[in-house]
């Protein structure tokens, strides 16, 4: 991720490179996701429509350059966030098998489903800053033009 921000920064990405830095991404969004769907320990759905929100909500980022504005990074789960929120549900989930030898659950939900639904809440605001600043940015260069 830190070689794609330093060659978008420095002015000296490229198509190809835009594409090597963005596709294992995707992957490893619905990669992680799906294997914390499939644990067991939480609900397999919840873990599916996390991967969804991660890839739309990179796609969404990508819609600005791609009409020609600025691509966007806005909005409070980007990648790196995301995986934090997952990293935090996944050790309090061990740190509870362990303690308690089971999962700890919160009404019907696991950890990893708190987590999950975390995920999602705010891909769905990344999602709505991210629109809201690639639409003031058209309108921008419209009103330019």
């Amino acid at each position: 991720m830190l070689d794609g921000m330093v060659a978008l920064a420095s002015g000296k990405a490229s198509w190809r490179g835009e594409i090597l830095n963005d596709l294992p991404d995707r992957v490893s969004d619905v990669l992680i996701f799906a294997g914390v769907a499939h644990s067991g320990w939480m609900n397999p759905l919840l873990g599916y429509w996390a991967a969804i929100a991660a890839l739309l909500t990179a796609y969404v980022g990508m819609f600005g350059q791609a009409v020609g504005v600025q691509r966007e990074f806005s909005g409070v789960m980007s990648k790196p966030w995301r995986m934090v929120t997952l990293h935090i549900g996944a050790w309090m989930t061990l740190a509870c098998v362990w303690a308690s030898h089971g999962v700890l659950r919160f009404g019907s939900l696991t950890i990893l489903d708190w987590a999950c639904l975390i995920v999602i809440a705010g891909c769905l605001q990344t999602m709505a800053i991210r629109l809201k600043r690639i639409m003031a940015a058209l309108r921008a260069k419209s009103a330019a033009h």
